[in-house]
């Protein structure tokens, strides 16, 4: 005997397994693009890694007193003389600032300033 409440569940049955196989699929889904994305991130971090050696290997100092030995005569590169590095007692001083140039904070904690949403 085939009953209404059977054929009832088994709807039921084929849309739990649908809604199952859905859900699966989307997991899937979200996990090969979290794959990809580290897959991504992987690449960026070699391709930083290789620039960095680039870097190193571009900057190294025989080479660039290389390049400034070959360029000497278009770039008029000169070494730094003693003179030219200044000391922190060589600057002039700071003038002082005049004492109502500051925002001065009265004793009941409030600063003076007088904003249209904030009442005093």
């Amino acid at each position: 005997m085939f009953r209404t409440t059977d054929a009832v569940l088994i709807a039921v049955m084929v849309a739990a397994a649908a809604y199952t196989y859905q859900v699966k699929r989307g997991a899937e889904d979200q996990l090969d693009a979290i794959n990809q994305t580290k897959t991504r991130i992987r690449l960026e971090k070699e391709t930083i890694d290789l620039l960095k050696a680039d870097w190193a290997l571009l900057s190294r100092p025989g080479r660039l007193q290389k390049l400034v030995d070959v360029y000497q005569d278009q770039l008029q590169l000169k070494p730094v003389q003693a003179d030219q590095i200044a000391t922190l007692d060589d600057l002039p001083m700071r003038p002082p600032s005049p004492p109502d140039s500051g925002v001065a904070v009265a004793r009941n904690g409030t600063d003076g300033i007088v904003t249209g949403g904030v009442k005093p």
